[in-house]
Formats: C-alpha cells, sequence, structure tokens
C-alpha cells in the first residue's frame, strides 16, 4: 500500500473569499482596476481572479508570492 502524501492548501479561506466577490463584482459590472477603482472596467475572468489575490495579499491572507511579472523581458546581451 502507497503513503499518500498530505496536502497542504496554497491558498487559505480569506484568499477564495476575495476572489469570489471579485469575481461577483465583475458578473456584476462594477470591478474596476487600477488604484481606488479609477480604471477601466473588468470584463476578463484572469484579471478578476488576480485583483482578487491581489487584495488578498493586501489584508495578509495566504496567498502564494507572485510569479515574476509576464511583462517586459530583458533584451540578451550581444557578444562578439
Amino acid at each position: 500500500m502507497a503513503t499518500r502524501k498530505k496536502s497542504t492548501r496554497k491558498y487559505g479561506k480569506a484568499a477564495s473569499k476575495r476572489v469570489e466577490s471579485a469575481m461577483k463584482k465583475r458578473k456584476k459590472g462594477t470591478l474596476r482596476s487600477g488604484r481606488g477603482g479609477k480604471g477601466g472596467k473588468v470584463t476578463s475572468r484572469k484579471q478578476a481572479i488576480a485583483i482578487g489575490l491581489s487584495e488578498a495579499r493586501a489584508k495578509g491572507a495566504k496567498v502564494p508570492k507572485r510569479k515574476s511579472s509576464g511583462g517586459r523581458k530583458k533584451a540578451a546581451s550581444k557578444r562578439k
């Protein structure tokens, strides 16, 4: 009989509540991006999840660290 590894939760309950709240706001049409809600209306499901997780991090909930930003990547230096 194989022994199972005990799984630990990556996200806490508070984080899931924040994401759930953000998803409800998105469906209602009141979720906005940017600080203070001054940005545009959020329609993307992925963006709503990211906003919920970000809020959870700010409140100190159990959420894994962010992966490095997928924005700009540094160009590889060319050597001769």
